[in-house]
């Protein structure tokens, strides 16, 4: 069975990472699907946050990492997916991941959500996070792969010395 994991992925986190190596404790096939999301703005382009996840993920097996614009429902329904990853770091994250699961279930009927827990190291962490202890010069080496985390010194070197 086959089974998507959609996000902004703004940047990759290890707790994407956690969630993305217990998600494929269940399921043989898995696709990361890397959202343009228009309603944020990302700190890296649609090509480079696919780019960053995919050098993120190559010890994965079964792992393959698209980008897509548009409704998730036509994505599974285009490629045949019945089951969607999401995961849940606190109640916040619950309410918001509710009513998207809701929708979804009206627009594709038989698709199904499931939520994975990150680790409890995990819970605290969030891309928005990450992208402000980076912006402060941080170390954000604990926190992402080494990929992301050399993208990030890059991206703010480049915002500073502009």
């Amino acid at each position: 069975m086959k089974a998507v994991y959609p996000g902004t992925f703004d940047p990759i986190t290890n707790g994407h990472l956690d969630v993305l190596k217990r998600a494929l404790e269940l399921f043989q096939e898995l696709t990361i699907l890397v959202a343009s999301h228009r309603e944020k703005t990302p700190m890296f382009t649609l090509e480079e946050r696919t780019e960053l996840v995919k050098k993120s993920v190559p010890r994965f097996k079964g792992v393959k990492v698209e980008s897509f614009e548009g409704l998730l429902v036509d994505y599974t329904k285009k490629n045949n997916i019945n089951v969607v990853i999401r995961g849940l770091r606190a109640v916040s994250d619950f309410d918001y991941e509710f009513q998207m699961a809701q929708i979804n279930r009206k627009l594709h009927p038989g698709l199904e959500l499931i939520f994975v827990m990150p680790g409890e190291e995990y819970f605290f962490l969030s891309s928005s996070l990450v992208k402000e202890i980076a912006s402060r010069k941080g170390d954000v080496s604990k926190f992402v792969p080494e990929p992301v985390a050399k993208a990030l010194k890059a991206k703010y070197l480049k915002v500073q010395n502009s």
